[in-house]
């Protein structure tokens, strides 16, 4: 069979066939973001002539490597930095025969700083099997995506997130795909950016259903916490924390200077840290998405928000040999995301009566980062009543670290994906344990998926939160 070629908007690709998808990858949505072209609004690609290879992956954005301890986290985070310019791209993964096919976009996650849509467990080729094409997206991370600059769009990384949907606007019908059946997903930081671009106007319009998988709709940074990180990374530069200054530093610098900002302490006297000092770089918004779509921003888009049952045991557990935590640790996790530790610890005491000091930390540390914000979200969105609004809880214990891992952040995605056959994902260092995971709960959990893109009911009721265990 010869390889497919399809021509949009700005010139003509060739791809690859599976047995399941016609696969074209590393496709420009915008110019390569050089020089001050990385401090700003992402502009169109150029348009090439003749036809350009998509059968290759291609460069990500410049980013550092990613440590989880005694956990194999390349099948999340992918090679990490491959150098080259033109890395604001798309892959897509489609149906041999697609026309008129639903079509989801993939927001990574990796707390800002990291990942890529060559993460091998992005592979869409099980979304294309069942008749969705599949867009996944590279975006700009760390200091040119999210540092907020005078002199510079604020929020420059979900931007992109933008301009790669008004390119599969104009070009996914070119693939077999629907314009007017786009749903965005995203997962983690790229979770928290689809409830950011629910509450940006430059996104109505551009997708019409969405899945927030473990992110938060009050997770972005104030401009004055933000205003902290930016004064840091200048004054260790040893400029201006100015949009001009910045450009004159080389990227491998910006991305060496990554790890020295983290540790910030970005709380002030209204509003805790939404990260809890894992990452200096989120968005930056002067109302927290929560708060936007409660006043009715994106009521039309149908809407699922979900988070995992121990979303922090992928913060804790990778470092730590024992499954004991102290006291001192549960007080100084709770101090990074409230002004008042003690209150915080005796309320979830109170919740949680039978909870050890670990799963009392975890939980802490869980809720901080994404389950409160997450359920915000969901609760803003349905008091609209506009559209559905369908929740889940993902309590799927994965074997990993002597058992330690358990239902963790990112471990719903070999399911969502059906990529529980990947390699190393396995052994008591992969994401999912060397305990056989139930292949049944990744047929329905990515069934779900596929039967939203398709129909906007991933066949649960609105008014219960769906729960993924296994066990069903």
């Amino acid at each position: 069979m010869s390889d497919p070629i399809v021509t949009t908007t700005e010139g003509a690709v060739r791809g690859h066939v599976t047995d399941t998808a016609h696969v074209f990858l590393d496709i420009p949505y915008a110019a390569p973001p050089l020089g001050p072209a990385r401090f700003d609004v992402s502009t169109p690609h150029q348009p090439w002539s003749g036809v350009r290879d998509a059968t290759r992956p291609g460069p990500t954005a410049p980013q550092p490597g990613r440590d989880f301890g005694k956990l194999d986290m390349s099948p999340y985070f992918g090679p990490g930095w491959v150098h080259g310019a033109d890395y604001l791209t798309v892959s897509v993964w489609a149906p041999a025969q697609a026309s008129n096919s639903p079509v989801m976009v993939f927001v990574h996650g990796g707390g800002y700083v990291s990942g890529s849509n060559r993460a091998p467990l992005y592979d869409g080729k099980a979304f294309a099997r069942d008749g969705v094409v599949l867009v996944t997206v590279n975006y700009r991370i760390g200091i040119p995506g999210f540092l907020d600059l005078p002199g510079a769009p604020a929020n420059r990384g979900m931007l992109d997130i933008v301009a790669a949907l008004r390119w599969v606007r104009r070009n996914v019908a070119a693939f077999g795909g629907d314009p007017d059946n786009v749903t965005l997903f995203g997962q983690s930081a790229g979770a928290t950016i689809v409830g950011g671009l629910l509450a940006l106007p430059e996104g109505r319009n551009l997708f019409h259903r969405a899945i927030v998988q473990s992110g938060s709709g009050t997770g972005a940074f104030s401009p004055e916490q933000a205003a902290r990180v930016t004064r840091a990374a200048a004054d260790t530069l040893g400029i201006k924390p100015t949009a001009t200054d910045f450009a004159e530093i080389p990227d491998e610098r910006l991305v060496a200077l990554v790890p020295e900002l983290t540790g910030i302490d970005l709380r002030t006297e209204t509003s805790a840290d939404p990260l809890a000092g894992l990452s200096p770089f989120g968005l930056v918004l002067d109302t927290q998405p929560a708060d936007a779509v409660a006043a009715g921003a994106s009521a039309e888009v149908t809407l699922i928000v979900g988070t995992n049952t121990e979303e922090a045991n992928l913060y804790l557990a990778p470092q730590h040999d024992s499954a004991a935590t102290s006291e001192d640790a549960v007080y100084a996790t709770a101090a990074g995301v409230d002004t008042d530790p003690k209150a915080r610890v005796a309320r979830y005491r109170a919740r949680h009566p039978q909870a050890s000091l670990t799963e009392l930390q975890s939980t802490l540390l869980g809720d901080a980062l994404f389950g409160t914000g997450s359920r915000r979200l969901a609760e803003a969105h349905a008091a609209l009543g506009a559209s559905p609004t369908y929740t889940y809880e993902f309590d799927w214990q994965s074997t990993a670290l002597d058992g330690r891992l358990g239902a963790a952040h990112t471990v719903e995605l070999p399911f969502v994906f059906d990529r529980l056959d990947l390699p190393p994902l396995h052994g008591s260092r992969g994401l999912l344990g060397p305990a056989e995971p139930p292949k049944a709960l990744a047929a329905r959990m990515h069934g779900a998926w596929v039967r939203f893109a398709h129909t906007g009911d991933p066949g649960w009721t609105p008014s219960h939160a769906h729960r993924f265990t296994g066990q069903e």
